[in-house]
């Protein structure tokens, strides 16, 4: 049984053991829920955006953002008048 401390603005420290388990880190959130036994802390995965667009928040293709930010800025672009221009 592992037992933890209520801190004066009701914080509880979830210990390391049970933590590294869950796999839980800084920011996670956790769902809670009372019921006849007690409360009850859940891990919850939030997810702040589409699943099928994680490729754009990898550190890869925000470097390729971060570069045609700069390119733009730089006037390192040019205009086409037609996406046949994409051939040639």
């Amino acid at each position: 049984m592992t037992f933890s401390k209520v801190t004066r603005n009701g914080q509880v420290t979830i210990p390391k053991s049970i933590r590294e388990r869950l796999h839980l880190e800084e920011g996670d959130y956790v769902e809670m829920i009372y019921g006849q036994e007690g409360i009850l802390l859940r891990p919850k995965k939030v997810k702040f955006f589409d699943p099928g667009q994680a490729y754009y928040w990898t550190e890869e293709w925000q470097e390729r953002e971060r570069q045609a930010d700069e390119d733009i800025r730089e006037g390192r672009v040019h205009k086409l008048d037609s996406l046949d221009e994409l051939d040639s």
